[in-house]
């Protein structure tokens, strides 16, 4: 489903989550299959009975080939936008949770690494919006996070100086 665009608006960022934001699911995935692997060979062994190589080598690709669709859904099904005018976050592909805010609401844009996200060259960006949005808008397990800040900042200056926004803005400045 393509994103709507209004009248002057252009797409500041577009992304999913990074393939290496969901790598702690593959090695869950990866461990849960070796051990159904050893779970049918114990089989095997406790009923007296060989269990053939290929029954071991089907369970191993099916648990395998599971895990990766599992983890390539969860990753498309998310998706980030960031527009000179609002942010969007869209989660789910069946069932669908979708976060939308202007961008001038944004105050402020930080983003986390943990150790292993720095390695990763992954992170979290937190996007604070005004009091009034209880909304946490969190793009999570994105790649370079500190170009998307940067864009962040750059779309905000740009929708300042241009006045962007202020013809559809119906609340009042704060005092």
């Amino acid at each position: 489903m393509a994103f709507n665009l209004g009248p002057g608006e252009q797409i500041v960022f577009e992304g999913h989550p990074s393939w290496r934001a969901i790598l702690a699911f593959y090695l869950q995935g990866l461990t849960i299959t070796a051990v159904l692997v050893g779970l049918v060979i114990l089989y095997g062994i406790t009923i007296g009975d060989d269990v053939s190589d290929a029954t071991v080598i089907l369970v191993a690709l099916v648990g395998i080939a599971i895990t990766i669709l599992i983890g390539f859904i969860k990753r498309v099904a998310t998706r980030y936008t960031i527009t000179n005018r609002r942010l969007h976050v869209k989660h789910g592909i069946v069932s669908r949770e979708v976060q939308e805010t202007r961008l001038e609401r944004v105050q402020d844009v930080t983003y986390r690494q943990s150790a292993l996200q720095r390695v990763l060259g992954i992170g979290d960006v937190d996007f604070d919006t005004a009091a009034n949005d209880p909304t946490d808008f969190v793009f999570a397990g994105v790649a370079g996070p500190a170009s998307v800040v940067e864009r962040v900042h750059k779309a905000t200056a740009e929708g300042r100086h241009s006045g962007l926004g202020d013809e559809r803005d119906d609340t009042p400045p704060a005092p």
